[in-house]
């Protein structure tokens, strides 16, 4: 008998429906899955068959199973059809009712003994079902939390497949789950730039780099505090919206990252990986492309310590996603594009031993200082507005009692001076200073003739490239709004291109 059971299969971060047509008839005993499956799907009659026995339901084995999973041209991945398979089967032989399919989606990998295990990417499945106008969707009881963000949908969690027929067949009664949201745990409480001795100019460059969203690179000695500032960064960021948490929530859906405990990332992620990663893991891809490390700090920091020790091939994959908020994974099995709209902070030493220029301790030749700075191509810093240098501390520094401007108050301005600019840039497609185009820097970034005058001295004694004019620009405007001022002065200037530490020291 014909049976179909209606799944999601995911793409991406987009799901779409899978029609899984479950076909059972006498004859010589097979059981066939096709519809472009993979390994895991075709491995799913061995679970299917155990975990009915062991659950006490009465599986058609001697007979002729057809499965079909439809569209065929789209593949077909992971375990998740599992339980809608096992059911269309149950149903084709007269084992449970049918009726529930017709407005309901089904999704779940079974265990050998019958319970049904939570799945990754739920959420843009659960997403997809409600576009579509499914009213209900059953799930794995683990992914409950997740699924009940969306809502105008009924969500039905289910332990195992024996609770799951019993509810088709109205013998069990559950009702649709609804929860408070549950929201991710601050992993970064109690870090606050108040802790931070010394450094000014580079906590004066994070504020800007926070108020305009800009890429920032610190440069300096070792044990200079460049780690312990940027993971105090997230605490000067605004809040993220419900829209962002959600945008965020279905990568790390995807990726399988949401805890039991949790359901929605709720604040920015602050993501750094080490510096032996490989290519795939920053920006995603696989066989069955997965989101990387640039994708799992969307809308928040993405912290690459110690810069030039990453794999050259590593930092040259970034140049897109950097430029375009987003990363396109091409594969064999298909193309899929993840967003990828990320605040980079990166950190390095001055040279290889960590000391030019802060102590006699360097004894790097001129050449291996030259190298060592080469590992950072041009068009990589060129996507890098500010940089900072973190000089050595003195001991009176460190000695000091009183505490520094601390995070909430740093979180103050850079909220006042982000909704300036979304004010200014209502009528744009950008939101922020760092967005600027090279066509948009003169209308939203005048200059007096005292700024000309002092810009194009600067230009020329430094010999600044058209790029560098441009972040010098992009910088003042964001000091001159953590002023409060609509116009750039030459102090904001000033402060622009002390940012700008590679353009002052040219080898």
């Amino acid at each position: 008998m014909l049976v179909s059971v209606m799944s999601c299969g995911l793409e991406g971060l987009e799901g779409f429906t899978v029609s899984v047509e479950t076909d059972v008839k006498s004859g010589f005993p097979s059981f066939d899955i096709v519809g472009l499956p993979d390994s895991s799907v075709r491995e799913s009659k061995e679970r299917i068959r155990a975990a009915a026995e062991n659950s006490g339901l009465k599986f058609p084995y001697n007979s002729v199973i057809v499965v079909n999973l439809a569209p065929t041209g789209r593949k077909k991945a992971g375990p998740s059809y599992d339980l809608p398979i096992a059911l269309g089967l149950l149903a084709g032989s007269f084992k449970i009712n049918r009726t529930v399919f017709e407005n309901t989606m089904f999704t779940g990998e079974l265990s050998l003994d019958g319970s049904v295990r939570r799945v990754d990417g739920i959420l843009p499945m659960v997403l997809h079902a409600k576009n579509k106008g499914f009213s209900a969707f059953v799930l794995p009881y683990e992914n409950r939390n997740e699924a009940a963000l969306v809502k105008g949908i009924d969500i039905i969690p289910v332990k195992n497949i024996r609770e799951c027929c019993d509810y088709i067949n109205g013998r069990f009664p559950i009702e649709p789950y609804k929860a408070e949201i549950i929201k991710t745990a601050d992993d970064f409480k109690g870090l606050d730039y108040k802790d931070v001795k010394g450094q000014e100019n580079v906590k004066r460059a994070m504020l800007i780099a926070a108020a305009g969203m800009h890429n920032i690179l610190m440069v300096g000695p070792p044990g200079t505090g460049k780690t312990m500032m940027a993971k105090r960064l997230p605490s000067i960021l605004p809040d993220m919206s419900f829209e962002e948490s959600i945008d965020v929530t279905k990568i790390y859906s995807v990726a399988g990252l949401i805890k039991d405990s949790e359901a929605l990332i709720s604040r920015r992620p602050f993501r750094s990986p080490h510096h032996t990663i490989s290519n795939t893991a920053m920006v995603g891809g696989g066989r069955l492309p997965r989101p990387g490390e640039v994708s799992l700090a969307h809308n928040g920091v993405l912290f690459l310590d110690e810069l030039p020790e990453f794999m050259r091939v590593v930092l040259e994959e970034l140049r897109q996603p950097l430029e375009d908020g987003e990363i396109t994974i091409s594969r064999v099995n298909g193309t899929v594009t993840y967003p990828a709209n990320v605040m980079l902070v990166g950190s390095m030493n001055p040279c290889p031993c960590g000391y030019y220029g802060y102590s006699d301790r360097c004894r790097c030749s001129h050449n291996s200082i030259i190298r060592y700075k080469n590992k950072i191509s041009g068009p990589l810093l060129d996507r890098i507005d500010i940089q900072a240098e973190a000089g050595g501390l003195e001991y009176s520094k460190l000695a000091e009692a009183s505490e520094g401007e601390s995070s909430a108050q740093m979180k103050e301005k850079v909220l006042k001076a982000q909704l300036i600019q979304q004010e200014r840039y209502k009528n744009e497609s950008f939101r922020f200073n760092s967005q600027l185009t090279p066509g948009t820097i003169d209308k939203y970034c005048p200059l007096g003739s005292a700024e000309k005058r002092l810009i194009e001295k600067v230009f020329d004694s430094l010999n600044l490239s058209a790029r560098a004019y441009h972040k010098i620009l992009k910088i003042a405007r964001t000091a001159a709004d953590l002023d409060g001022s609509e116009n750039i002065s030459s102090m904001n200037i000033a402060e622009a291109l002390s940012l700008r530490n590679f353009d002052r020291n040219k080898d």
